[in-house]
């Protein structure tokens, strides 16, 4: 019995090898068919994180006025909100997401999302200091899904992030891609109602 365990324990971690491969093998490419079918961004993406990537974006959307804005766990709606009218930009433009409770879920919850609205391309607005474990996840999230991603980084003084937190964030999407699971606890950790992606002046 013991032996049958470990041979089967050795065959899993190969088949699991195996996927991981193909997998890393195919987003490439999906990627590279996303990038050639839609060359240009067809929505912007803003990952929470401090109201400068709000401010940065909000004034970024100025110069693409025909794209929809997502805000991932950003500022508090009302800041945010304040935000994007103080640059001009319509309501109708904005949409706000609370469901995320950090970069992994970020992407993994946006995802469908951007399927449904046939998005295959996007600008990535994040931190300077973020940005490298941000594109680690989106290439595997979003390239999984055939979505490319152009990254736009706000500048900051904070030191980036360490490898072992952009390790453990690959680990978690492939996590995702395999078995549809982060990793993440489900708690809720903001004081204010969560809501799906809505308009800014929704309530």
């Amino acid at each position: 019995m013991k032996r049958l365990h470990r041979q089967l324990k050795k065959y899993g971690i190969l088949i699991l090898v195996t996927i991981v491969l193909v997998l890393l093998s195919v987003i490439p490419l999906r990627i590279a068919i996303a990038y050639h079918q839609t060359p240009q961004p067809q929505a912007i993406l803003v990952l929470g994180g401090g109201e400068n990537r709000e401010e940065f974006a909000a004034q970024f959307a100025k110069f693409h006025p025909a794209l929809k804005i997502w805000v991932y766990s950003g500022s508090h709606p009302e800041k945010s909100r304040a935000i994007f009218q103080a640059a001009g930009i319509a309501d109708s433009r904005v949409y706000l997401d609370y469901r995320a409770t950090d970069t992994v879920t970020n992407f993994t919850t946006l995802v469908r999302v951007f399927q449904q609205q046939q998005i295959q391309h996007i600008f990535l607005i994040t931190s300077d200091f973020h940005m490298p474990r941000a594109k680690a996840i989106a290439t595997l999230i979003l390239g999984s899904q055939g979505i490319a991603f152009t990254p736009r980084a706000t500048p900051s003084n904070q030191t980036q992030e360490s490898l072992l937190d952009i390790i453990r964030d690959i680990a978690r999407s492939l996590l995702w891609i395999v078995t549809g699971h982060t990793g993440a606890s489900f708690e809720p950790t903001l004081v204010y109602p969560p809501h799906a992606s809505r308009s800014i002046h929704s309530r």
